[in-house]
């Protein structure tokens, strides 16, 4: 694993802050190192891995905005590792976007379904990657902050269940005890002995 601070990159843009925390996942050296480049150079912060495993390891340790991914690396493919971070609950919502050479409707079809967020076929224009990037990151937000606010409301929903039970509850006990008071007052004798109980007072 390696990260790049900005000023360590040729060619970078040094007044650029970096803003987002890309990881960016392929076998090929150079490839990583075009990217570090590029990514810097449009303000992001790029942490490069060059395995599958590795990518795995250091996304579970979170702290990433975003991740690029290679499809096709020896080892662990790019689409298992998508597929490892689909299926952890806590990594559902993070943005993924596969890169890969191929050129064929089948990968884009492949890598979406298996849950990317983009697709990207090499090589392309790093500032429509960015604005990918930027796309995904703002999708993902919006998610985030979509399933916080169903969470809060299921949370106050289960709070006015509760409140409602019990003033039904309540009511019922009213009811029964209103019932008792009827059933006594129907009784034989029950409003005459009150009648003497007051005649007598």
């Amino acid at each position: 694993m390696e990260m790049l601070p900005i000023e360590s990159v040729p060619g970078a843009a040094a007044s650029h802050a970096p803003s987002r925390t890309i990881l960016v996942v392929d076998d090929s050296r150079t490839a990583l190192a075009v990217m570090a480049r590029r990514l810097a150079h449009h303000g992001y912060l790029p942490v490069l891995c060059s395995n599958g495993p590795e990518a795995l390891d250091l996304i579970a340790g979170g702290g990433f905005d975003l991740v690029l991914l290679d499809m096709v690396m020896p080892g662990m493919s790019g689409l298992e590792v998508l597929a490892d971070v689909r299926g952890t609950p806590d990594l559902a919502d993070l943005p993924v976007i596969v890169m890969t050479a191929r050129s064929d409707a089948a990968a884009a079809v492949e890598a979406l379904r298996g849950g990317a967020d983009d697709f990207v076929t090499k090589p392309f224009a790093v500032e429509m990657l960015a604005a990918r990037i930027e796309r995904a990151i703002i999708v993902a937000r919006r998610m985030v902050s979509l399933k916080k606010s169903a969470a809060a409301l299921d949370a106050r929903l289960a709070t006015r269940a509760m409140e409602l039970g019990e003033v039904r509850a309540q009511l019922a006990e009213t009811d029964a005890d209103r019932l008792r008071l009827l059933a006594l007052l129907k009784k034989p004798g029950a409003c005459q002995g009150a009648v003497s109980g007051t005649s007598a007072a």
